[in-house]
């Protein structure tokens, strides 16, 4: 599992949805399935302008967490 730390970030730095949509040029609607963790795939443009707003690495936005071993999906 991908997690997006995007609303913690934005929480930190005290933006809303539409604030980020508006600093990066990125659609509202990307910004808040980010933030809402209901996006499926990303485009490396996106993450990039993601990552020069907050002033952060990759790895500050998403982390990789392991499922379990043997879970059923």
């Amino acid at each position: 599992m991908i997690k997006c730390h995007l609303s913690t970030l934005m929480g930190a730095h005290k933006l809303k949805v539409i604030d980020v949509a508006r600093q990066t040029g990125l659609h509202r609607n990307t910004v808040a399935a980010l933030y809402d963790e209901r996006a499926l795939r990303i485009d490396l443009d996106t993450i990039e302008k993601l990552c020069a707003l907050f002033e952060c690495n990759v790895g500050d936005l998403f982390e990789y967490i392991p499922e379990e071993q043997g879970a059923v999906s």
